[in-house]
């Protein structure tokens, strides 16, 4: 007996190759894969890319439902058991049903008047419209990530929906910005005391804004700026920021130019801190920032052995097609961003263009390029690791990245998720927003959105104009 306040989900096959866990993500309601979904996963299997790995995962999942069941279970519907392990949540009530014959006994399924028989899609759509007559007063949707496959059910009046368990957030101006304004009235006298040559303040102060381990807070009045040390209860322990405008305080030759950066060199530039992330809109100095912080604690302070810097090759425009070399020089088209600030932190001003030839020969020991394709497996040990273009990975290879850190290895993350150039992923669902939001609590991390743009006023006005 089919309880009529469950719905029935019908599945497009974008969703598993998305998701192979959403068999699992829909709690008490029921799910409905049509034959030509199971068709599609088969032909996606193939190959080495994420979208055949989900799909061989999401045959993989389908397998463990349906086991040694008979034609008979399969059409009163399969219980979707509780894989913990997939989901937190999943509690597992619902049943997939399979699409086990053609409806109204017909030779073929049926498709909608005016859409051709040919299109998968359209058998998707059709295998909807005879649900919602079969299962009528039942509600019946079709989830899918194709766009254009949810107008046309609208227009043939099946109720559709995209797939929103992947999203980290319901909006991205949730997301954690990494500063917070002090209130006006904020005194920063409250229980000083040092740390390790630190000036660090206990606030018990309830009107203080909660915080997170590293959050940088900053009243405008006063021009004080502080990062979290410790939240316990009611009391926030927080350390006066090193002040990286003064020239005494250079940074490779750099110093901030604005409140954002300055928090920014404060956590890059902090042992204690192992993975940083940084966002910001073109030429508000992410790489130039993290490099330079980098060079100065692998070159002048030892701290790191080199620096490791990689991003994913997603191009803007049509691909170049294949590209001769080592590993290294494969990825040199990828890493203009790296030689560009280089060429900025490298200025010589003694010994001219032997000088310059000389630095550059140094630092490019010290600095290794790194394709994605290879990072399975590696472990790095006391690196300075940075992930340029994060927000063009996906969470599953964010993980793939950040548990290659070793002990002594720092983690940076630079991206603008306004700049997404992968086709499967939004401001929502982007691996960036992803470790962001899930590394706030953790006391060795930091975060902060670089906001204004440094790098020229054409830059700026493009940036805010285009």
């Amino acid at each position: 007996m089919i309880d009529r306040e469950q719905n029935l989900f019908v599945l497009d096959t974008n969703v598993l190759l998305h998701d192979p866990a959403a068999l699992y993500r829909f709690h008490e309601h029921d799910i409905y894969l049509p034959m030509v979904v199971l068709e599609e996963l088969d032909a996606a299997k193939k190959g080495f890319t994420e979208v055949a790995r989900n799909a061989r995962q999401a045959s993989l999942f389908l397998d463990a439902i349906v086991g040694s069941a008979d034609v008979g279970s399969i059409e009163a519907g399969l219980p979707i058991t509780n894989f913990t392990e997939v989901h937190e949540d999943s509690r597992g009530y619902g049943r997939l049903f399979l699409q086990t014959h053609n409806f109204d006994g017909e030779t073929e399924q049926t498709i909608p008047a005016p859409l051709p028989a040919s299109k998968i899609d359209n058998n998707i759509l059709g295998v909807a419209l005879a649900l919602q007559r079969t299962e009528d007063p039942r509600k019946v949707l079709l989830v899918s990530k194709d766009i254009n496959l949810r107008i046309k059910a609208r227009v043939l009046g099946i109720t559709t929906d995209d797939y929103y368990d992947d999203k980290i957030l319901d909006d991205i101006d949730l997301l954690y910005s990494g500063e917070t304004p002090l209130p006006p009235n904020f005194q920063p006298s409250a229980e000083n005391f040092l740390v390790n040559d630190e000036t660090w303040y206990a606030l018990v102060d309830k009107a203080t804004p909660p915080s997170y381990p590293n959050e940088c807070l900053y009243q405008e009045k006063t021009g004080f700026e502080a990062l979290v040390s410790n939240v316990v209860e009611d009391r926030v322990e927080l350390r006066v920021a090193t002040n990286y405008r003064n020239s005494n305080k250079q940074v490779w030759g750099l110093t901030a130019r604005n409140r954002e950066q300055n928090f920014a060199l404060n956590l890059l530039m902090d042992p204690r801190i192992e993975f940083v992330t940084l966002l910001g809109t073109a030429g508000t100095g992410k790489t130039l920032l993290t490099l330079a912080a980098g060079l100065q604690q692998t070159m002048d302070d030892r701290r790191y052995r080199e620096i490791v810097m990689t991003r994913a090759t997603i191009p803007v425009a049509d691909d170049i097609g294949f590209l001769p070399g080592t590993e290294e020089e494969k990825m040199t088209p990828w890493m203009g961003a790296l030689l560009d600030n280089l060429e900025v932190l490298t200025q010589v001003e003694v010994g001219g263009e032997w000088g310059r030839s000389a630095t550059n020969d140094l630092l490019q020991k010290r600095i290794k390029i790194r394709s994605l394709n290879f990072m399975r497996g590696r472990t790095f040990l006391n690196r300075f690791v940075i992930i340029d273009e994060a927000q063009n990975l996906t969470p599953k290879q964010m993980k793939t990245l950040i548990t290659r850190a070793g002990p002594g290895t720092k983690l940076v993350c630079l991206g603008n998720i306004a700049q997404i150039d992968s086709p499967y992923l939004t401001e929502t669902s982007s691996g960036l927003t992803y470790v962001v939001d899930r590394f706030k609590s953790w006391n060795a991390s930091g975060h902060i959105v670089l906001q204004r743009g440094e790098r020229s006023a054409l830059a700026d006005y493009a940036s805010e104009h285009l």
